[in-house]
């Protein structure tokens, strides 16, 4: 058996490259060779907080190259006790023996992959000239969700809110080093109305995006709600946006942003424009003129997973 290499989260966060890790997402999702069956979903009772915690497994195969399996619990109360909400671990196959090449830390590696699927949508969705950014949230994913951004778009101002308004002062003075500026603000209302790019991800059950504010041009990247009974935008966002995917997969089956107003009426399946497979592989085009908003949801896909571990992989045995 080969030397099982461990990637931890610090050789991911010092490794990242998001313009780089957006390239190679858009080649997998282009291709699309990867074997990527329906992830599974657990939700579980924990008791000892009063919400339940979630179990996923997403697997994915390219035959006869690599495959993956990502093991993560998402646990929402984890603020409580001061540790992020994912916690999990990446196990990368060699696909062709079937041996174990290597362990990654899951946390930054899904924090990673995610901000940089959200990176790819705006490269199709977003005004190429967009230059404002509002974070909606403060979690792990908000510092990443800023950078892969300003990896796609020239974006000089970024706007940070959350709950907890201290965290989000914390994160503009983490990101002050930065190229563009960022200021912590108090309500979401505040600045969404002046921003080209809005990018939410937050566990929310009741829409923090509300139509009612939305400015022609704007777009918005809706990252949280990861269950059918959270959302995170309402059905005015919904109603005046033009609506992408990751995958047709998994937001169909799981988003509450897109199952509520499917349900609801607001939203039909055949209204939905394009997911990633779509559009990188220019099956279909995004943006269609200057004035339009698009809104892009996002559920996560184990294509990304394996595409990101290829990534860190590679990097890790060169170095």
């Amino acid at each position: 058996m080969e030397n099982i290499l461990q990637i931890d989260a610090n050789f991911i966060d010092t490794n990242t490259v998001f313009a780089e890790l957006v390239e190679e997402l858009r080649s997998s999702f282009s291709k699309q060779n990867v074997i990527v069956p329906m992830r599974h979903h657990h939700d579980f009772p924990n008791s000892k907080m009063n919400a339940d915690s979630t179990l996923l497994l997403m697997p994915a195969w390219s035959p006869g190259e690599n495959s993956g399996v990502k093991v993560i619990t998402i646990s929402p109360e984890n603020s409580q006790f001061k540790m992020p909400s994912i916690q999990g671990v990446y196990i990368y196959f060699d696909a062709l023996k079937g041996h174990v090449k290597a362990i990654l830390e899951a946390k930054s590696l899904t924090a990673k992959r995610t901000a940089a699927a959200s990176a790819l949508a705006s490269s199709f969705l977003s005004r190429t000239n967009s230059s404002s950014l509002l974070m909606i949230g403060t979690g792990a994913l908000s510092t990443n969700l800023i950078k892969a951004h300003a990896a796609v778009r020239p974006i000089n101002t970024v706007y940070i809110w959350g709950r907890n308004f201290n965290k989000a002062k914390a994160i503009a003075a983490e990101l002050k080093e930065e190229s563009f500026r960022v200021t912590a603000i108090e309500s979401i209302e505040e600045k969404i109305r002046q921003v080209d790019i809005i990018s939410c991800a937050t566990l929310s059950k009741t829409p923090l995006v509300l139509g009612t504010f939305l400015q022609e041009g704007q777009h918005i990247d809706l990252v949280g709600a990861y269950k059918k009974d959270m959302r995170e935008s309402d059905n005015a966002t919904i109603s005046r946006a033009s609506v992408y995917v990751d995958t047709f997969q998994g937001t169909l089956k799981e988003g509450g942003d897109i199952v509520i107003p499917i349900q609801n009426g607001t939203l039909k399946k055949d209204n939905i424009k394009a997911d990633l497979f779509e559009l990188c592989s220019s099956q279909k085009t995004g943006r269609a003129y200057e004035k339009e908003i698009t809104l892009f949801k996002s559920v996560g896909h184990a294509l990304e997973d394996l595409t990101a571990a290829a990534y860190y992989f590679d990097k890790f045995k060169k170095k």
